[in-house]
């Protein structure tokens, strides 16, 4: 079936990321009226650059829509992989934030920004790599460091309950990256038993034996006893209900499945998408 006019004025709108990406940088980039990219330009500065709320470095990863594409665009799997980890990694300067209200120095996680929820997608980008297993890590991190007991215990502010919404997801173990799509993609679960109430008398049973920060990744996954190989599950599985088990180890497991049709969903890889 054919995309009537609607559908692929949409696509073209999803796909306008690119007109501000600069290749040369890496990074997302404001440019001018004239086309041209505005200079100077700083990807850790939070004000003056374009960007609400956070920095170039945190929005470049905003294209939940299409992943695979943006992988490409950063210079492929390698390079990608790379990004996210200095994005983790590095030092966030208190320079870059000290006059942002909405970022403090217990919301960073090295330059990722857990208090910004339009960050909030960024762990789950591994999952269109060759190393989905540092989802699982990221995420256990966060889980442990931005949500803590007592007053200052939230690692930002919940809006719309957004923190809480992204602690829910996380700690059953996966997360709706690309809300526009069914898929929710698959981290690792933080307890090693939960359970979720369906309509129509159904349950999600969601089991992690042995789950902690020494057995923080998933070697196996059990979905009603068939082996699932996927790295999403998709709306309708979940509410199918039964017994979601994930099997934990205390290392990755480097010959997680790299095959493209276990990845999640991404624009540039959907065979309907028309020739714009």
């Amino acid at each position: 079936m054919g995309l009537d006019g609607m559908q692929i004025n949409y696509r073209r709108r999803a796909e306008n990321w690119m007109n501000v990406f600069d290749p040369q940088t890496g990074f997302a980039r404001p440019k001018y009226s004239s086309g041209a990219f505005k200079t100077p330009f700083d990807p850790l500065r939070t004000d003056g650059e374009g960007f609400i709320e956070g920095n170039s470095w945190n929005f470049s990863f905003h294209v939940p829509q299409d992943v695979t594409g943006l992988v490409t665009m950063m210079g492929g799997d390698a390079a990608f992989i790379r990004r996210l980890d200095d994005l983790f990694g590095m030092h966030l300067a208190p320079e870059y934030y000290a006059d942002n209200e909405d970022i403090t120095e217990d919301c960073l996680i090295g330059g990722y920004v857990h208090g910004n929820e339009p960050s909030h997608h960024v762990p789950y980008l591994y999952a269109w790599t060759s190393q989905p297993w540092k989802t699982q890590s990221r995420v256990r991190d966060i889980l442990n460091r931005m949500y803590r007991s007592g007053i200052r215990g939230l690692g930002g502010n919940d809006d719309c309950g957004q923190m809480s919404a992204w602690y829910l997801f996380s700690a059953m173990g996966f997360y709706p990256v690309c809300p526009g799509t069914d898929q929710y993609i698959i981290g690792a679960p933080y307890f090693p038993h939960m359970e979720v109430d369906l309509p129509g008398g159904r349950t999600l049973v969601i089991k992690a034996e042995g789950v902690s920060d020494s057995k923080p990744y998933v070697k196996e996954i059990l979905f009603n006893g068939k082996r699932w190989d996927k790295r999403y599950f998709t709306h309708s599985d979940l509410m199918q209900g039964g017994v979601l088990e994930f099997k934990m180890t205390s290392k990755p497991d480097s010959k997680d499945a790299a095959y493209r049709s276990a990845y999640p969903y991404s624009l540039s890889m959907d065979a309907r998408r028309p020739e714009l």
